[in-house]
């Protein structure tokens, strides 16, 4: 049997955006050549009533990315049928997804199974863990109750998390949504609590348990075969021990020794890693974010009448929004950029209308007015004026012709111009 490698990988936020795809690529990759044996758990959303809908995006996403997703469905805990069959299935499967929902919820479901135990496998017998969001939170030895504590008001506590990490030795409580900027006015870092909150939760662990943060669209990948944990994506992996933070950032790999004396306190900082400073949060990378960077671009391509770029920002917001469909987070916030995009094709109608007008309507009373001129200057005599007023234009692609009833005039090769539906400027004598 061919050996697989062993990967843990925790994401932040977007397990189903398109930051994050490079990132399942390179872990799907590393298993080896296709087909992947891929599976979605679906327990940490298996409350919401829109759940099949997250499975499908979620299979969607997979699908173009190349790789075959299989839903592996346990979404009570009483459902003795779904949870053996989820059981093997995750210990056969290469790769094992799980991500959005609620943390409890799903360590609710999995209380008392053989969930843990069959995960530890993955970790000493080869494949890949990828947990996200609402997975991630379980794996350490303490869960973030997220819903109980910001949605509905309860006391800071710590729920029993599945303590996957002491595996690999680390004692840690996994946070995702690190650098969460959604409250705007008000603090919603660190998964939705805020810094007083999770100074509360710090003092309630014990001293060699830390804090493990991943920002939002970035992945912390532990591979166990290298011995070594790798930041991908946007973020950093924040390592915080009584209140204190040290930042891996993306780049080369980090060695897990130097990783769990970081999280132990008794190494010094990596050239890679940074001590924690405030600074101004950047934005994360959203539809709505691309659909307003686009909308700028279309409105000043038509202030300078570039119509190939403002046709090209159109696409690119209509790609974006396929691109972002499948993100399980973002399935709410596609009316504005869809809002946009039907703005964007309006206007660009507005434009498509005034270049199919016929331009011999345009031309019409400049065309006739010199064609006017041209009869005067032939009855006074004047005929190389006339004839110059002609030939100017011909130059300009107008063709005219005098005829018994008056001159008529037609465009030169103007699309659909058979013969003379022309336009007549009124009778003139003779011709010249």
């Amino acid at each position: 049997m061919t050996h697989r490698p062993r990967l843990l990988a925790i994401m932040g936020s977007g397990e189903t955006a398109p930051t994050m795809a490079r990132v399942h690529r390179l872990l799907v990759e590393r298993l080896g050549a296709a087909p992947v044996d891929a599976v979605l758990l679906d327990s940490p959303y298996g409350f919401q009533e829109n759940a099949p809908e997250i499975s499908r995006r979620a299979v969607g996403y997979f699908q173009n990315l190349q790789v075959p997703l299989e839903v592996v469905s346990w979404r009570t805990a009483d459902d003795v049928l779904a949870r053996e069959r989820a059981l093997a299935r995750v210990a056969d499967a290469d790769y094992v997804f799980a991500g959005p929902g609620s943390p409890t919820y799903a360590l609710g479901v999995w209380e008392r199974s053989r969930l843990p135990e069959v995960l530890a496998g993955k970790l000493t017998g080869g494949g890949c863990l990828t947990f996200a969001s609402a997975a991630a939170a379980t794996l350490g030895a303490l869960t973030v109750p997220v819903y109980e504590i910001y949605k509905v008001g309860a006391a800071p506590y710590w729920a029993r998390g599945m303590d996957l990490l002491a595996r690999i030795g680390l004692r840690a409580a996994v946070i995702p949504h690190y650098d969460n900027t959604e409250g705007g006015t008000h603090d919603t870092r660190f998964c939705y609590l805020g810094e007083r909150r999770l100074r509360t939760l710090e003092s309630m662990m014990t001293p060699d348990t830390v804090v493990l943060g991943v920002d939002e669209h970035t992945a912390a990948v532990l591979d166990l075969d290298t011995d070594t944990v790798t930041v991908l994506g946007r973020g950093a992996l924040t390592v915080r021990r009584h209140g204190s933070s040290t930042l891996l950032t993306p780049g080369a790999p980090v060695p897990l020794e130097e990783f769990r004396a970081i999280a132990a306190g008794s190494h010094p900082t990596p050239s890679r890693a940074r001590h924690h400073t405030p600074d101004t949060p950047r934005p994360p990378p959203s539809l709505r974010a691309r659909a307003h960077q686009l909308a700028e671009l279309f409105t000043t391509a038509l202030g300078t009448r570039d119509v190939t770029t403002a046709l090209t920002a159109t696409l690119q917001l209509e790609q974006a929004i396929v691109d972002w469909s499948a993100d399980t987070e973002e399935a709410d916030s596609t009316e504005e950029p869809r809002a946009i995009l039907r703005q964007m094709i309006t206007r660009l109608a507005q434009l498509a209308t005034l270049g199919a007008r016929d331009p011999r309507q345009t031309l019409a009373p400049l065309v006739e007015a010199l064609l006017e001129l041209r009869e005067h200057a032939r009855e006074q005599g004047s005929w190389a004026l006339a004839d110059t007023l002609r030939d100017r234009l011909t130059t300009a692609g107008i063709e005219v012709r005098d005829t018994p009833q008056g001159p008529v005039w037609l465009l030169t090769g103007h699309p659909g111009e058979t013969d003379a539906t022309d336009q007549r400027a009124g009778p003139a004598p003779g011709s010249r």
